[in-house]
């Protein structure tokens, strides 16, 4: 039998990825689904005895997350870390997102938990002990210590399912708080990039595209694992050699131009007067300097960072959003362009990092990204 904790946690965690009520049978399910043994009528009790302080009855056998709407509001009102234009909220985004005024943001960058499972508090421990787990801890390499890579490929049916879940209800709060025309530019993975666009595009989002961030990755073209001298001329799967990053968009309100008018929204900033914004940018690995200012297993460079931000904003007003902030790095592009900018992290750690973090970044001078 698994331990109340778990049991919590895993109802918890169902729940807030649905963002609605559910069945005691399918919260059942769901905890046997995340490798919870626990019996349907340990469940039920949870369920029972938690229904005032944790959970709300919405009907005969079905419960949904009571929400602390005064909680809320207090974190959503009150920012922990100020940095010039820039605000960092701790709170979870889904709470965060529900006290905002409706068509509010401008413009979201982010880079999610897309694979979900390796952010949990879980896997978090196993990184930060040096362990592992679904983390992937490569060796040092002449004398530089690499950073960490998830490994999407351990990810199972029932994770993939929550990761649709999951996107489609984070679509579905941005479409309420952004404006119509507004982008969405979200970083993804080969692997896991069908399930992002296709759960956004369910909630609404139109797909405009993807921007392929050309970067070598240490993901892919490994022989067959225990068989590498036998099949010597094989890999098992393409290396990576790019990022996609998933351009989205709020539909507009007649034309691009009407947007624009309106919004200030509506398509990208270019270049120059000559050049648009282009959708390959070549892109190096986050240098150690920043990676030291901002230690964060998914940091990327702010030269890239920079790039997509100003692009994001077609007359640089308003406000870009962050809702997976981490340690800052997207807030502190935009600070660098003299953006507004707003971020929410729920993990304490990361935002205690970002305090200083976000004033260092955005003070670095990093070379411009080639145009491909």
């Amino acid at each position: 039998m698994s331990a109340p904790g778990q049991v919590r946690d895993s109802i918890i965690n169902y729940l807030r990825m649905l963002g609605r009520d559910a069945s005691a049978s399918e919260i059942t399910a769901a905890v046997a689904a995340a490798s919870v043994n626990a019996s349907s009528s340990s469940v039920r009790s949870y369920l029972a005895l938690n229904s005032r302080s944790v959970f709300e009855r919405t009907g005969r056998g079905r419960y949904r997350l009571r929400s602390n709407q005064a909680r809320v509001k207090h974190a959503a009102l009150e920012p922990v870390v100020l940095s010039g234009a820039a605000r960092l909220y701790l709170a979870d985004c889904f709470d965060w997102f529900s006290v905002q005024a409706p068509n509010s943001i401008h413009a979201i960058v982010t880079d999610p938990p897309y694979g979900l499972v390796e952010y949990s508090a879980k896997e978090q421990g196993k990184l930060r002990a040096g362990k592992g787990g679904v983390w992937r801890i490569p060796p040092s390499f002449d004398g530089h210590m690499r950073s960490p890579l998830p490994r999407f490929t351990t990810l199972t049916s029932r994770d993939h399912e929550q990761l649709s879940t999951f996107f489609l209800r984070l679509g579905h709060a941005l479409m309420r708080v952004c404006v119509p025309g507004a982008n969405v530019v979200i970083a993804s993975n080969p692997l896991l990039v069908h399930r992002v666009a296709g759960a956004l595009a369910e909630a609404g989002l139109e797909i405009r595209g993807t921007l392929a961030r050309l970067v070598m990755t240490m993901r892919g073209g490994d022989r067959p694992k225990n068989a590498h001298v036998e099949f010597d001329e094989v890999s098992v799967m393409p290396r990576s050699m790019y990022e996609p990053w998933l351009v989205l968009r709020k539909p507009l309100e007649g034309r691009s131009q009407d947007s624009l008018r309106k919004w200030r929204t509506g398509g990208f900033r270019r270049l120059s007067a000559d050049q648009p914004f282009g959708d390959v940018l070549r892109s190096g690995i986050t240098p150690v300097r920043e990676r030291r200012i901002a230690p964060h297993p998914s940091l990327k460079p702010q030269a890239f960072l920079r790039a997509i931000v100003r692009a994001s904003l077609p007359l640089g007003e308003g406000i870009v959003c962050d809702p997976f902030a981490g340690s800052g790095s997207t807030l502190a592009a935009a600070t660098a362009i003299g953006y507004q900018s707003v971020g929410v992290e729920r993990d304490k750690l990361y935002v205690d990092i970002a305090r200083t973090a976000i004033p260092r970044l955005a003070s670095l001078s990093v070379e411009e990204i080639e145009p491909a």
